[in-house]
């Protein structure tokens, strides 16, 4: 049924969010044992060898994901892997959702889509809990990281301006021929910025490898399968709010499986900048997912 997420669908919804937020954990087994940026370019080439052979050649899209591979693929992941190579996961899961209100202020003032009272309210609740944690003692030295999450975050939003001004483009096209263009940018800034990289390949454990996998595998190529068509079936306004649990997931696999502990202040950081997104998702969801026009319903 449109619009309603039956108990399939929702327990598929379910699973891509547990998938999601475990890939923070993820992420930071990774990082551990290859430099963040490089193993995010061996993210997007193992991607590109899966998905192009299934996938046709936009061809009269490829100006747009090639600005898209700059901005999402070098930049936003460049950026997010450095920052949390510093930070708890369950710091990043929460600051990375940011990326809701930036998304509803470059539509404000890009696609001339007034907030209201009500997105003013999330935006203020979100941007207030990111702040709360910033002032945790512990983060003052790494201040310059959550700042890196939080213009990934950023970067996120302008990709979502991006790819909703695409018209008629295939979702999984989109990802092959993004990751094929983004994985030599990141092999590129990872030469000019990282060091080590030879030598992280002798030594990697399964843990690393299968953290490689994992992102390309699961999150590229399972998940977002998975999410895309829920999205076609569906529509945005049925299927996006789930990913208010992304965060919460996020947060109790690195609680769970890294051993973190949260302070008062993170509880309570988290707690706001969510409660903020959760305003600005039920009041505008196509806000909270870079899809295509084609499959957004506009309220």
């Amino acid at each position: 049924m449109p619009g309603v997420l039956g108990l399939r669908d929702s327990a598929l919804a379910l699973l891509v969010m547990v998938l999601w937020g475990y890939n923070f954990v993820v992420a930071k087994v990774g990082i551990t044992e290859f430099p963040p940026i490089f193993m995010m370019g061996m993210r997007f080439l193992l991607s590109a060898i899966i998905l192009v052979p299934f996938v046709r050649l936009p061809r009269e899209h490829m100006k747009q994901i090639a600005a898209v591979s700059v901005v999402l693929g070098a930049g936003h992941f460049s950026t997010m892997l450095t920052g949390m190579k510093y930070l708890d996961g369950s710091t990043a899961a929460i600051t990375v959702q940011l990326q809701v209100p930036f998304s509803a202020l470059l539509a404000t003032v890009l696609l001339n889509d007034p907030p209201g009272w009500r997105r003013l309210l999330g935006m203020a609740l979100a941007f207030a809990g990111v702040v709360l944690i910033a002032g945790e003692p512990r983060f003052q030295d790494n201040l310059w990281a959550l700042g890196l999450v939080v213009f990934a975050a950023f970067l996120w939003a302008v990709t979502n301006v991006q790819v909703k001004q695409m018209r008629g483009v295939d979702e999984m096209a989109l990802l092959a021929w993004m990751s094929v263009m983004a994985a030599p940018q990141l092999f590129l800034l990872s030469w000019l910025l990282e060091g080590g990289q030879i030598a992280s390949i002798g030594t990697a454990t399964w843990r690393g490898w299968g953290a490689v996998v994992y992102q390309a595998v699961i999150v590229v190529t399972l998940t977002y399968g998975i999410w895309y068509r829920l999205l076609a079936r569906h529509g945005v306004t049925a299927a996006v709010p789930y990913t208010l649990l992304v965060p919460v997931f996020g947060v109790l696999a690195s609680v769970i499986w890294l051993d973190e502990t949260l302070s008062a202040r993170v509880i309570v950081g988290g707690i706001v900048t969510v409660l903020g997104v959760g305003v600005i998702v039920l009041r505008r969801p196509h806000l909270a997912d870079p899809v295509p026009d084609a499959t957004v319903d506009r309220d």
